[in-house]
């Protein structure tokens, strides 16, 4: 099954300008026998060579399997395997027997393993012929065999044959060899057991190292939701990261302001595990509105899984400062009576000609609060062989602004006229000629944060 769940959450709906809010990350797996039950039949040695100390270390170790898969298949040791998912035990000496048929209760598995006594030779081809009696050719679940031997056949003849009519089948067969004194056939557990042999075979010559052999194939059969896991997450240019909190799994470190990545391991090993993450984003006060918070997020794991996370959005409340050039003082004029006409004098005002008004409005991109900015503008106009012109330079002072954090600075109604005079298109319409100009900005903050060392008092 591998990956069930992938989740990005904002802790809050909406933000204020230059605020910060939490990202949760959440990565949701479980083992693929959770989705894929599994029967497995337990082929336990209890030949004369396993008395002692190695026959109680192979009860501890069967014990563990059992335990292990009782956990993965449903994430609780409840005492029975869970979702379609049996073990079954056969042990074998001179013969095999069948000492339990494919069940889920743990409690009958463990009371048959400890029930086991050493004496006898050693008959793998009745262990394998036995244990293929036990599964049901009609069940749709996946079929495997743990073979489990300290020493070389003596009796009952040659088992290859039997395991690979059972390999033909689709049975999968693992080996676990303990070379003890008679000495295991390594040879035998790799002809035996489905290719790759490293895949499929361990021998150990310590009887203690027994338990971990049987817990780690456990693991293996269960197969775990997710291994090698990276994600990562590259948020909108609209914030930058400036916290990420340690992951409860894996590891998590920042690539660049506006990207995390999250490594984990393994997730769902042996139960359904979910992997959270949190980071902290500030808003830089150059987006508003609703946006979107994710810029990319990507996921990659050694399983080949396929995982989509959402992309919340969050609402910011961020609108641009505006700064108007002041227009003239107007005049005014007031019409009493009946009069047709009225004359007023609106003062003195220099015209040198005809012409028209140019009028401009620029966005200061990310202007922090209280800074005030030096604006200038200059402006070319184009004569028709593409030579630029001089139509005037302005300079302004724009106020500083008091919001928190860093705002656009929209400054309105810079105004340039162009006398036709100096009209230089080529054409003559009448005043209606097309005319080309280029306008260029420049903008530097005048205050800034220097103190020079301290003595200067402001």
């Amino acid at each position: 099954m591998g990956i069930t769940e992938a989740n990005k959450e904002v802790s809050v709906s909406q933000i204020g300008c230059g605020e910060e809010f939490q990202i949760r990350l959440s990565l949701t797996a479980e083992p693929d026998i959770v989705a894929n039950p599994v029967d497995i039949v337990l082929i336990l040695d209890r030949s004369g060579s396993m008395t002692g100390d190695a026959l109680e270390s192979l009860k501890e170790g069967a014990k563990t399997f059992i335990q292990i898969i009782d956990q993965s298949t449903d994430g609780s040791q409840d005492g029975q395997i869970g979702n379609g998912s049996r073990i079954g035990i056969v042990s074998f000496s001179d013969v095999a027997t069948q000492d339990t048929q494919l069940i889920t209760s743990v409690a009958v598995l463990n009371g048959a393993v400890d029930a086991l006594t050493a004496g006898g030779n050693t008959n793998h081809a009745d262990a394998f012929s036995k244990a293929v009696q036990l599964f049901d050719a009609a069940s749709t679940n996946e079929k495997v065999m743990v073979m489990f031997t300290d020493g070389v056949t003596t009796t009952g003849g040659n088992a290859g044959p039997i395991a690979a009519a059972a390999r033909a089948q689709g049975i999968i067969i693992y080996a676990i060899g303990l070379d003890g004194s008679g000495g295991v056939d390594i040879n035998a557990l790799n002809d035996w057991a489905t290719d790759p042999d490293v895949d499929h075979v361990a021998v150990t010559p310590d009887d203690a190292e027994l338990e971990e052999l049987f817990g780690d194939l456990a693991q293996t059969i269960s197969s775990p939701g997710a291994t090698n896991i990276v994600i990562t997450d590259t948020v909108s240019p609209c914030f930058r990261i400036v916290g990420v909190a340690a992951p409860d799994r894996g590891t998590a470190m920042l690539v660049d302001p506006i990207t995390v990545q999250w490594q984990i391991a393994v997730l769902g090993a042996s139960q359904t595990e979910t992997a959270v993450l949190e980071f902290t984003l500030q808003n830089l006060g150059s987006c508003s509105g609703t946006v979107e918070v994710n810029e990319a997020i990507s996921y990659d794991d050694a399983d080949g899984n396929t995982v989509l996370f959402p992309s919340p959005e969050i609402t910011i409340d961020c609108e641009p400062v505006v700064v108007e050039e002041e227009c003239p003082e107007p005049v005014d004029v007031e019409l009493t009576g009946c009069s047709d006409a009225v004359e007023v004098d609106a003062g003195e005002l220099e015209l040198s000609g005809t012409g028209s008004i140019l009028e401009l409005d620029v966005t200061l991109r990310h202007v922090c609060p209280n800074r005030r900015v030096a604006l200038a503008v200059l402006l070319t106009e184009m004569d028709e062989v593409g030579e630029e012109h001089r139509r005037g330079l302005k300079t302004m002072v724009i106020p500083a602004h008091d919001e928190e954090g860093c705002r656009d600075v929209v400054v309105r109604c810079i105004k340039f006229i162009l006398p036709e005079a100096l009209d230089v298109s080529g054409e003559n319409d009448g005043g209606c000629n097309l005319r080309n100009c280029r306008a260029r900005l420049f903008a530097h903050y005048i205050d800034t944060d220097f103190a020079c060392c301290g003595n200067l008092q402001v």
